[in-house]
């Protein structure tokens, strides 16, 4: 049986050369966290998103799930997925917008979903098909896409990466609601994509925590 001291520096040599593996091949290893935690996450908020099916189906007509086109890495387009907290025909008349505060389109018993960003659990299925990544540039309807690119040309260079659930903008600036506040957005999703490491990642995700009830979520 080997003894202790040769246990522990097998262990510490192992855990070394993993740390190294991961910051060389950075891309690889964040997907296969993002499948591993994404699968985590699903099946330790699975209660939460029942109890927010029932309420929605209580509350009002229509799907309880719904999904939005957006645009992905590279351009690609794919259906992100997320729990309907607005009426059925909230975008009848006025089409893509940003949402505003009490905005008068979402169902009551439903604002605290979006205030707690419970409505985005279904977005792990996203992250489990490899669409999305749980950090990352928030992905953006084409139609609000175009409108950002007459006043950012450079905006497409947040395509450069998967978008996430969380990122480096929505946890120091909270969601955008116009096309000025964007720029703020813009800066950190670049800052980030910039300097993308294991560091950033850990931090991103422990300051999505204090997220949970955030104030300025519409």
């Amino acid at each position: 049986m080997p003894e202790p001291v040769t246990l522990i520096g097998f262990t510490g040599g192992a855990l070394a050369i993993t740390c190294h593996l991961a910051r060389r091949y950075f891309e690889v290893a964040k997907e296969c966290v993002d499948i591993i935690l994404g699968v985590i996450a699903f099946t330790l908020t699975l209660p939460v998103l029942l109890l927010c099916v029932a309420v929605i189906k209580l509350s009002s007509k229509g799907p309880v799930m719904f999904t939005q086109v957006r645009v992905g890495k590279d351009g690609q387009l794919f259906k992100m997925y997320k729990l309907r907290t607005m009426y059925t025909d909230a975008e009848f008349s006025r089409g893509a917008v940003w949402a505003s505060k009490e905005d008068p389109r979402v169902v009551r018993s439903c604002r605290w979903m979006r205030r707690s960003h419970m409505d985005e659990l279904p977005q792990l299925f996203n992250v489990i098909k490899g669409e999305m990544s749980l950090v990352g540039p928030r992905p953006e309807r084409p139609e609000i896409m175009e409108e950002l690119e007459k006043h950012y040309p450079h905006v497409r260079e947040r395509l450069k990466v998967k978008p996430g659930i969380t990122g480096l903008a929505q946890v120091r600036n909270g969601y955008d609601t116009s096309v000025e506040q964007f720029r703020n957005k813009l800066e950190a999703d670049l800052e980030y994509i910039g300097k993308r490491k294991w560091r950033t990642e850990l931090r991103i995700m422990a300051a999505t925590l204090t997220k949970v009830v955030d104030k300025q979520a519409h």
